[in-house]
């Protein structure tokens, strides 16, 4: 299983939401860079980045910063927020980015979804935010009536490699991931690598979603409050 340190941008700084509450952020960097370069210092290979300013404008608002990212460290990066165009799209690709999210857009636009993956293939990831089952939209604002595995198995029919799940009650609250919605999607789409999201506490953590299966597993307050070190992240990845 892949271990991802969490990169959060919002107004140029790394910070952590609880719950995706714009309001409780707490910065954990001034700056992303660097901390970007404290990863690969450690020996990490692949970021999760979610561009906050984007997932609420709508706009691919920390581009630029994010191409810095990517041409200094040379680290695999997966990126996500507020990417709604297949145009949106190419800029991240043409910058480098290893592998787009694409979250509200995928149930509300599943056409987009249909495209891109028909012109990147494993480029394009799926994410999907899910609160008490329910997939969650607009920077997790509005909650939609459709249940995760549903959407799930949508997104499996298109063609969509990854999917990036995330229970929104538990993230950034260090209660541990939701394991029974992990087992159901693993269950539900098995030729899917499903990358767990949210709640990730500590190290015995990370080992029960080894456990489970699924492919990758990120991590954000757990470790910027010093609960994972990097050294526990690489240790759990050569478990696999």
């Amino acid at each position: 299983m892949y271990v991802l340190p969490a990169i959060d941008i919002r107004e140029g700084e790394a910070v952590r939401l609880v719950k995706g509450d714009f309001s409780q952020k707490t910065v954990v960097h001034s700056d992303p860079l660097a901390q970007a370069h404290i990863f690969k210092e450690a020996g990490i290979k692949t970021l999760h980045i979610v561009d906050l300013d984007g997932a609420l404008e709508g706009t691919t608002t920390n581009a630029p910063l994010i191409e810095h990212i990517k041409k200094e460290t040379g680290l695999m990066l997966e990126v996500g927020g507020g990417i709604r165009s297949m145009e949106q799209i190419k800029q991240y690709i043409d910058l480098g980015v290893d592998r787009v999210i694409i979250g509200s857009s995928a149930l509300k636009n599943p056409e987009l979804v249909k495209e891109a993956v028909g012109r990147y293939k494993e480029k394009i990831a799926v994410g999907i935010d899910a609160k008490d089952g329910k997939v969650a939209v607009s920077g997790w604002l509005e909650v939609s009536e459709t249940d995760y595995l549903t959407m799930a198995k949508e997104m499996a029919g298109i063609g969509v490699q990854t999917l990036i799940y995330t229970d929104i009650s538990k993230d950034g609250t260090l209660t541990g991931p939701s394991l029974s919605h992990y087992q159901a999607l693993q269950q539900a789409v098995p030729d899917v690598a499903i990358i767990a999201s949210g709640g990730v506490s500590d190290k015995q953590d990370l080992k029960e979603l080894v456990e489970i299966g699924v492919y990758g597993a990120i991590v954000g307050k757990a470790y910027y409050e010093g609960r994972i070190t990097l050294e526990e992240m690489q240790e759990v990845e050569a478990l696999c």
